[in-house]
């Protein structure tokens, strides 16, 4: 009987599995290729098939159902992780009504829009109406939710489930403590040279490079494509249909190769999900923190060492002879290393990165809390930049405007990026512990063997574990933010000429 129990939940949980993945590829085509007037009619379509999908997951059959199967015995292992991730998504969704989540997804469609032509516009006005709508959606959300300590526990639970307030306010004074001094001491040392990224690069041959970047990281093109979007985002419809998009600036390239190696990050590990779990708990990724960290790993501890560009240079120059011909390794690795403090979050460098997060973290708590208001954003905004990394905020659109996540309604979101990277520092030295030809690997141009490694330990495992058992479980120890300062120390004490300190 549970067996037979068991291949019905499988049904449905597919069937809503389908309507989600329906959602996606409209929002996938809405930041891609939407006609320009047709924004009001997605937004319609959106807003009904996520009624569809909430009816469907949270109606009292289904729910029945998994009580059913909450008790039944049985079950092999993986079912029955299924199974209880499936009972507590429930129970979550079946305090939102189906009204709320319509409204929600309404508001969303239009938010982003209006967060389009507001920074086109430069002016954070035309925005502002919109947010404070989703807002306060996030309020009420997190109220009906419920929560211990903080209203922000209850909206990180979409993406980092388990994280609590207490446990990154600890983080990030760490990263205030370690972090904050270690840049002091890069920025008094002579700043390298990244000239040379922003001269003149066609976008046709940026687009072919990027698009060989990817294959050689192991992303399967059989099974996705790549596109070009103002923000650039992996969406996946199933592992056997993830897509990626990359942002071209001709005038500065590094843009291009940053965006294809991180999104592709996400979508390798998109594409190592088991399939035979498609539309169930263990066929989707753990956290957004495990999230970024495969496209973190990718990005910096892969894609800015010494060791990948070793392998993929050369190829580089040739494409651009004009631009790089004499820019000799040793200059190009520095440069796409530069530590400075600037204005865009996505182009910032792997340390002041985290000062971004960190504003935006302590923006969305007081959002939450109500201790400013969404017309208050653009002076607190430009106040913390001031603060943080002592930069002067010229318009909207280069500051409060520059993120697509609120229009999203992804508050709770930005605190992810930072775990991520820190996850990932962690993850990349086990992997050189347990594959001592890795960076060897690396260096002659063969990256399967890193792509092997987080397929085995990460990729094909779904949800079977939490993000903080994952860790424990591959490297033998809780997130430690340790690791990530001492691989920070190590590379840019060797860049910047500083005596190396390990903690």
């Amino acid at each position: 009987m549970s067996k037979e129990l068991y291949q019905k939940y499988v049904e449905h949980s597919r069937k809503i599995g389908d309507v989600n993945a329906a959602i996606a590829l409209m929002h996938w085509d809405q930041e891609v290729y939407i006609p320009k007037k047709s924004t009001g009619m997605r937004a319609q379509q959106i807003s009904t098939l996520s009624g569809i999908a909430h009816e469907l997951a949270s109606s009292d059959e289904f729910g029945g159902m998994l009580n059913k199967l909450l008790a039944a015995e049985g079950l092999e292992t993986k079912e029955a992780r299924n199974v209880k991730l499936a009972q507590k998504a429930f129970m979550r969704r079946a305090k939102l009504s189906k009204e709320f989540i319509m409204k929600l997804s309404q508001t969303t469609a239009r938010s982003f829009h209006a967060w389009q032509k507001a920074k086109q516009e430069k002016d954070f006005a035309i925005f502002a109406p919109l947010l404070e709508e989703m807002v306060e959606l996030k309020k009420q959300q997190a109220e009906t939710m419920g929560y211990e300590d903080h209203p922000y526990d209850a909206l990180m639970e979409d993406y980092e489930p388990d994280e609590k307030v207490a446990n990154l306010d600890v983080l990030f004074a760490d990263v205030r403590k370690q972090l904050v001094q270690f840049v002091q001491e890069i920025s008094a040392q002579p700043q390298v040279d990244d000239t040379f990224l922003k001269k003149y690069y066609h976008k046709d041959k940026q687009w072919d490079f990027g698009i060989d970047l990817l294959r050689k990281m192991g992303y399967d093109f059989d099974y996705g494509r790549q596109d070009i979007a103002a923000h650039p985002f992996t969406i996946d419809f199933g592992s056997e249909d993830v897509r990626v998009t990359t942002r071209i600036n001709e005038h500065n390239i590094a843009e291009m190769i940053w965006s294809c190696v991180h999104e592709g990050g996400h979508a390798l590990y998109e594409q190592g999900l088991p399939i035979e779990n498609y539309g169930l708990p263990l066929g989707s990724a753990i956290s957004l923190g495990i999230h970024e960290s495969q496209s973190r790993l990718w990005e910096n501890n892969v894609g800015r060492s010494h060791n990948f560009w070793k392998a993929h240079y050369g190829q580089l120059q040739e494409v651009f002879k004009d631009q790089l011909g004499d820019v000799d390794l040793d200059t190009f690795y520095r440069g796409i290393n530069r530590v400075e403090p600037s204005l865009i979050r996505t182009g910032a460098d792997e340390l002041t990165y985290h000062f971004h997060v960190l504003i935006r973290y302590e923006i969305e708590k007081a959002l939450v809390e109500g201790s400013i208001q969404v017309n208050d954003l653009p002076s607190v905004w430009n106040q913390k930049y001031k603060e943080y990394l002592n930069i002067d905020v010229p318009s909207d659109d280069l500051g409060v405007l520059q993120d697509v996540h609120w229009s999203h309604g992804s508050i709770g979101y930005f605190p992810t990026y930072s775990l991520g990277s820190f996850y990932a520092a962690q993850f990349y030295q086990q992997a050189k512990k347990d594959l001592p030809e890795l960076e060897s690997a690396i260096i002659a141009g063969n990256n399967a063997p890193m792509l092997d490694w987080l397929r085995e330990k990460i990729h094909k495992h779904g949800r079977m574990f939490e993000a903080g058992e994952l860790c424990t479980a591959i490297t033998g120890e809780p997130l430690n933010f340790s690791y990530f300062m001492d691989y920070a120390r190590e590379k840019y004490a060797a860049i910047y000429g500083l005596q190396t300190v390990t903690t």
